[in-house]
């Protein structure tokens, strides 16, 4: 793709881009998912402990240094008294304060890193300088991303080149982009309208230059827009059966166990895989990308290491494209 596509960029409305005023800047961006103002909470309270503590730190400093200092007449000599319970005072109220926002850090965190069962599964490709997207449906988007309001959205993400990120400032949303290995990352929004994509790893000259955005729409708008997309195009597990056929994979891997010279991948994906040595693996999307990709890393037991390796011949979207359509395939 040419790098003309991207001399011209147009930022959603009332982006602070199109009005740009230092006394209109915002703290912080627009809060447009589910898990953005709870995020938002937490720094908010990391930085009200953070001046409480240092504004009474400082004071502490200034009433010493005036109290005690060296023109006063004060007995320096004898301390007074060791308070015991200033001491442990100090220590206990930090480590509550400290475990505190451990455990609540912690509960965000795990709820934004698993997405739910009823996730919308989407797949974002990324390489200098774009980020390519399709869905299940198979319209494919470069450097945009259309959602439904109110759905949660599964993104699978890889790079074709280098690192990158991946990172929707009004979702809190920010993942790196890795290659050679799949991320995941997802969100709900919860407003409609139009935000920033940003890449947000230095990954070459046009980095700057590798920005997007996600437009999220009214259920009955993004089935309209879908329809429109789609009338042209096959379905991500429809184009990964194309893929399946076309390299010959249906003749050794057949449909019932035992009768191909290869695992049968009906009922694969999500289960667990039984190697040579006794291992066993769940046949999640990084084990299916690496047998595709370097079948002698991981021999399932009772068969032998005939598959050859794709590694050159598919790229990372028919990698994906495989993927959706092995996910479909369920045992007869």
């Amino acid at each position: 793709m040419s790098h003309e596509c991207y001399e011209k960029r147009e930022w959603p409305r009332g982006s602070p881009h199109n009005n740009m005023n230092i006394w209109n800047f915002p703290l912080l961006p627009e809060s447009a998912s589910t898990f953005a103002a709870h995020i938002d909470l937490i720094l908010e309270f990391l930085l009200a402990i953070t001046v409480f503590f240092s504004v009474a730190i400082g004071l502490a400093i200034i009433y010493f240094a005036v109290k005690y200092r060296h023109t006063r007449e004060i007995d320096r000599v004898h301390s007074g008294k060791s308070m015991l319970w200033i001491e442990i005072t100090w220590t206990v109220v930090p480590l509550i304060i400290v475990l505190f926002v451990f455990v609540w850090s912690s509960g965000v965190f795990y709820w934004t890193r698993k997405a739910p069962e009823n996730a919308l599964p989407m797949f974002v490709v990324a390489k200098q300088w774009m980020f390519k997207t399709q869905n299940l449906e198979g319209v494919r988007e470069i450097n945009s991303l259309h959602v439904p309001l109110n759905q949660p959205i599964r993104l699978s993400l890889i790079s074709e080149d280098v690192i990158h990120g991946f990172s929707i400032p009004a979702f809190r949303v920010k993942q790196d982009i890795l290659p050679g290995r799949y991320n995941m990352t997802w969100f709900q929004a919860t407003k409609v309208g139009t935000y920033h994509l940003f890449c947000t790893a230095y990954c070459g000259d046009q980095h700057s230059r590798m920005v997007g955005t996600v437009t999220v729409m009214e259920p009955k708008d993004y089935e309209e827009w879908l329809a429109g997309g789609k009338s042209s195009a096959v379905t991500a597990s429809e184009a990964g059966e194309q893929l399946f056929n076309k390299y010959g994979c249906i003749t050794c891997h057949k449909a019932n166990p035992g009768e191909g010279r290869c695992p049968t991948l009906h009922g694969l994906y999500g289960n667990s895989v039984k190697l040579v040595g006794g291992r066993t693996v769940i046949a999640d999307e990084a084990y299916i990308r690496e047998s595709i990709l370097n079948p002698q890393a991981k021999i399932v037991a009772g068969y032998e290491p005939v598959m050859p390796s794709y590694q050159g011949q598919i790229n990372e979207e028919g990698l994906l494209e495989l993927l959706a359509y092995i996910k479909t395939l369920k045992v007869k």
